[in-house]
């Protein structure tokens, strides 16, 4: 018989019963013999009468007349036998693709795995890049506030605020001052704004190269400031610039000056920054002199002259120069003190000439 295990025999089980049968009565002609064996007194007595029972009954069921079995049927045994074969093979196949689908499934989970730690890394990147981002957005966003806070200037004591030219809205070559205006460019350094203290006036003047030997820190002044007219102001030299500078507001060519100031004496409450003044320094004082405006004294036949009224008509009148400013000059004869004379040259039907 073939060694069989139940979980292989599966729909040829009642097959295997009828061959199993079928053999079991094919060899009960060996029994007669085994059954003599025990009569003849070949197996101890004792164990000859302990089995006696039994060997009555077995004697009796081969003494009866044997039962015909119908032979069994060889292809259904050989397909029987096929079956059994099948199912051990099937069950390998089986197990193989049990086998490579666990397989498989291990090589996707590790691929699983390797794919959810390659995410896991990324979004760690990710994530610091973005803490990253943030932390430099926040330091802009501060330094913008700061920026902004730096933008407010906020002044150490009240008062009142003088806005300074801008140089750079009048043009390259000079021409009218302009002041700086909301929405004008500056640059690094720029005096936009000052904030005068009104304790104490100075004034800043322009001072010609010609009468820079002249002057020296102390000297006094006298001020005629256009917002207050009929009054005059005392002033001293405070500070003479070292260097002369190019100024281009006068005109081509530029005239180069020195750098002039001047501090007020008195203070008047009609006094503003920014305000225009005309200051007079006496450089040397000479006593019971006659003075002219420089612009009344003209040239003719290379001599000065001055046109003097009288009437309605000017005299031209030669005259001697002893000493000559900027702005007068002191005339030795030709006039007197009270004659008014012309500062411009009048039409030629209005000069008479001496005879």
């Amino acid at each position: 018989m073939l060694p069989l295990s139940f979980h292989h025999v599966r729909g040829a089980a009642a097959d295997l019963r009828q061959f199993v049968v079928d053999d079991l009565f094919r060899s009960r002609a060996a029994l007669p013999g085994c059954l003599e064996r025990l009569v003849v007194g070949e197996l101890p007595a004792a164990q000859a009468t302990d089995r006696g029972p039994q060997l009555t009954r077995l004697a009796r069921r081969i003494a009866a007349p044997p039962v015909r079995r119908e032979q069994p049927d060889v292809p259904r045994f050989q397909r029987a036998r096929l079956d059994l074969n099948k199912g051990d093979t099937v069950s390998r196949i089986e197990n193989e693709q049990a086998r490579l689908t666990l397989n498989d499934t291990e090589q996707k989970l590790q691929e699983l795995e390797a794919k959810v730690t390659s995410d896991v890394t990324a979004n760690e990147a990710d994530l610091a890049g973005k803490k990253r981002k943030r932390e430099k957005a926040l330091f802009d966003l501060q330094r913008a506030e700061r920026g902004i806070q730096n933008l407010q200037l906020r002044a150490p004591a009240a008062g009142m605020v003088n806005v300074l030219t801008n140089y750079r809205a009048s043009g390259p070559w000079g021409g009218q001052e302009v002041e700086f205006h909301e929405g004008d460019r500056a640059w690094p350094g720029a005096a936009i704004m000052e904030l005068p203290d009104l304790t104490s006036v100075h004034l800043e003047a322009r001072l010609d190269e010609a009468d820079r030997g002249r002057l020296k820190v102390g000297q006094e002044a006298t001020i005629r400031i256009e917002a207050i007219p009929g009054r005059e102001f005392k002033a001293t030299i405070e500070r003479i610039s070292v260097l002369a500078k190019v100024d281009y507001s006068s005109g081509w060519p530029p005239a180069r000056n020195f750098e002039l100031g001047l501090l007020l004496a008195e203070i008047d409450p009609k006094i503003r920054p920014g305000m225009s003044a005309v200051a007079r320094i006496a450089t040397d004082r000479i006593p019971d002199v006659v003075l002219v405006p420089s612009e009344s004294i003209f040239q003719h036949d290379g001599r000065p002259i001055v046109y003097k009224l009288d009437g309605s008509d000017f005299v031209e009148q030669p005259v001697q120069i002893t000493r000559r400013g900027k702005e007068s000059a002191i005339v030795e004869s030709g006039v007197a003190p009270g004659e008014k004379v012309a500062t411009r040259k009048p039409a030629a039907e209005m000069i008479r000439r001496k005879r």
